[in-house]
């Protein structure tokens, strides 16, 4: 693991630097790293633009407008602004935070201008977040609310959240505050230049952190339809618990591996550990299902996305779970792993690289052997039940690898809320 991350407090704004956009925290005096009372009620891994995706120039002179979804609420909220991957300063002339009425458009009177120290404006340094000041006003629970940041300068290559499974907006010019939609003519489907939403809640019962691929991402869930496991996960505490409820913050990356990064799929789990999950403030426990993609993917070209991709063992990625283990426990945080749901009978790479094989092997690792806290067993809820090494077709999205959305929630419904409570 190589960089750095510093956290250094500008007025009341945290500005965190985090060279490679991973690396171990160090936190000042004054910093609020570990809680006293916020949680992270929404948040999305960052990673860096590709030449396959439209983030790569960036903006100019542009308002991005991000809609994102609570998990708990609170009387408080403040937003962190990502730069982790930029390669130039990153100036934000103007931000806000309004609940969604449909679209691009708030609801009347509920859009607030963010302050940084005080300040309107800030520029965040290459390779580095700020944490805006706290913004009083009541967030609800399992609620939509529109982040919008004015780019005045050319950003460069932007810090983004690729397969966000929702739409946000982007208008030309200065339209951060304003409440109709009118101005927001073009929509994306990545979060841009956002990692976090922390609530003050005196009452939540801290931060629970989903970590892993695709499946944790929620690829292929209804688009706007907030139908991700972790998503699903946050209604079942807040039918039960309300405001008691502890905050699920969603750290997946379609994609992603535990062993190896990728130059479209971010960092790897055991790099991107200790900023993804054990830097959210209230944090308690984590949920990890992550490994598909370091051995259901061997053999493209030199290049490619998933490049490098050297074949993998079952012991490798148990090895790889290890050390998040040793990770989350040396910070005294409870860890759960869950089950990799099986593919369907139809998926082309089932038989690849003896895929089949190792996941069998890994699987009965989390069952048996491993030594995190506990054990979820999503592979078993989600089983076809004429096949135990495939999925259910009820819970098929179409592509023959991951779930729909009532797989989704079935996935959700199969974690014991005695883990989370």
């Amino acid at each position: 693991m190589t960089g750095r991350r510093l956290a250094i407090i500008a007025g009341a704004a945290a500005i965190v630097l985090a060279g490679a956009g991973f690396g171990l925290a160090t936190a000042l005096p004054g910093s609020d790293v570990t809680g006293h009372g916020w949680v992270a009620s929404w948040g999305a891994s960052p990673m860096a633009g590709t030449s396959s995706d439209p983030t790569t120039p960036g903006l100019s002179n542009q308002t991005v407008r991000n809609i994102i979804f609570t998990s708990t609420g609170g009387d408080a909220l403040r937003v962190q602004v990502s730069n982790t991957f930029g390669a130039r300063p990153l100036t934000i002339a103007k931000a806000s935070v309004g609940v969604v009425l449909g679209g691009a458009g708030l609801a009347p009177g509920s859009s607030h201008l963010l302050a940084f120290g005080g300040d309107a404006s800030v520029t965040v340094p290459a390779g580095a977040e700020v944490l805006s000041d706290p913004l009083p006003t009541r967030v609800r629970p399992l609620e939509q609310l529109a982040i919008s940041l004015y780019l005045p300068q050319a950003t460069g290559p932007a810090t983004n959240h690729a397969d966000a499974q929702q739409n946000s907006y982007l208008a030309a010019g200065d339209h951060a505050n304003d409440t109709t939609g009118a101005a927001y003519t073009k929509s994306t489907t990545s979060w841009w230049f956002i990692d976090r939403l922390d609530v003050r809640s005196s009452t939540a019962d801290g931060t629970i952190v989903a970590f892993g691929d695709s499946i944790t991402d929620g690829y292929h869930s209804s688009i706007g339809g907030n139908a991700r496991w972790p998503n699903y996960l946050a209604r079942r505490l807040d039918a039960r618990l309300g405001d008691r409820a502890p905050a699920v913050v969603n750290e997946g990356i379609s994609g992603n591996r535990v062993l190896q990064p990728s130059s479209c799929y971010g960092v790897s789990a055991k790099a991107r550990f200790q900023r993804d999950v054990l830097s959210q403030p209230g944090l308690r426990a984590v949920i990890v299902l992550e490994g598909t993609n370091d051995f259901g993917f061997v053999g493209f070209p030199e290049g490619s996305c998933y490049s490098p991709n050297p074949p993998v063992t079952a012991a490798q990625i148990e090895a790889g779970y290890q050390a998040l283990i040793t990770m989350a426990h040396d910070h005294g945080v409870k860890i759960y792993f869950g089950t990799m749901v099986p593919p369907f009978d139809d998926w082309p790479g089932a038989a690849q690289g003896g895929y089949i094989a190792i996941w069998q092997e890994v699987n009965a690792w989390i069952r048996t052997r491993g030594t995190s806290d506990a054990m979820i067993d999503f592979a078993r809820a989600v089983q076809d039940p004429r096949n135990s090494l495939g999925m259910n077709p009820a819970y098929n999205s179409g592509d023959g690898f991951h779930p729909n959305d009532r797989g989704y929630q079935v996935m959700a419904d199969a974690i014991p809320l005695s883990l989370v409570r």
